[in-house]
């Protein structure tokens, strides 16, 4: 049974260089996403999110296994990421933060199969977040993006970077959500070596 892979799929998307920012054309691409807001470190809600996604998606994974007979690599998760004031980013004004967490299905994972698997994790687990899980489609065009190797609360650098100088210095404005794609587990990956795509869709101004 071949597997499919999002990273392997679309190379261009899910790596970039970690020196200069580049410009991609991204299609249209489907997630199991929750929305919500606050500090990710410490957010009870963001954690909840996290769980439901990652419960949602491998419990699709086997249910595409079991009745469709194909299979795909759970993808890695992704974020969103806004606020009323773009410079609370900058300054890491985590509170303020409003966020959708998505964790990307292959194109032919069906309404009904991604309802299902909702259904049959909520007859398994108490999932707080759960009944906020939704099938997202999402296309943002041409976007510039970067690697960041490090901590996430060394991303500053990086996005002023971006906001002073590249953009404009490009004829470019932002058309979109601040994106994030986490390559690395948190969970087992010192600070240091974390690896994540910072993705901005722009436009000309």
């Amino acid at each position: 049974m071949d597997k499919y892979d999002v990273k392997k799929a679309h190379r261009n998307l899910y790596s970039a260089p970690s020196k200069e920012f580049t410009l991609i054309d991204v299609p249209e691409f489907r997630y199991a996403a929750v929305d919500g807001r606050g500090d990710p470190n410490t957010s009870p809600e963001y954690a909840n999110a996290v769980q439901a996604l990652y419960a949602v998606a491998y419990t699709v994974k086997f249910a595409c296994r079991k009745t469709l007979g194909r299979d795909f690599v759970v993808a890695p998760l992704e974020g969103l990421w806004r606020a009323d004031d773009p410079t609370a980013f900058l300054a890491r004004r985590k509170e303020v933060w409003e966020w959708t967490m998505m964790i990307g299905l292959p194109d032919w994972v069906t309404e009904d199969v991604f309802r299902a698997a909702i259904d049959e994790v909520a007859e398994k687990k108490d999932i707080p977040a759960l009944g906020r899980v939704r099938l997202l489609t999402l296309t943002e065009g041409t976007c510039a993006q970067i690697l960041h190797i490090g901590s996430y609360d060394d991303e500053t650098p990086t996005l002023a970077r971006l906001h002073e100088h590249y953009l404009p210095d490009n004829g470019l404005t932002f058309n979109g959500d601040h994106h994030e794609i986490y390559l690395s587990d948190a969970r087992r990956t010192p600070p240091a070596k974390l690896k994540t795509i910072l993705r901005q869709p722009v436009k000309a101004e």
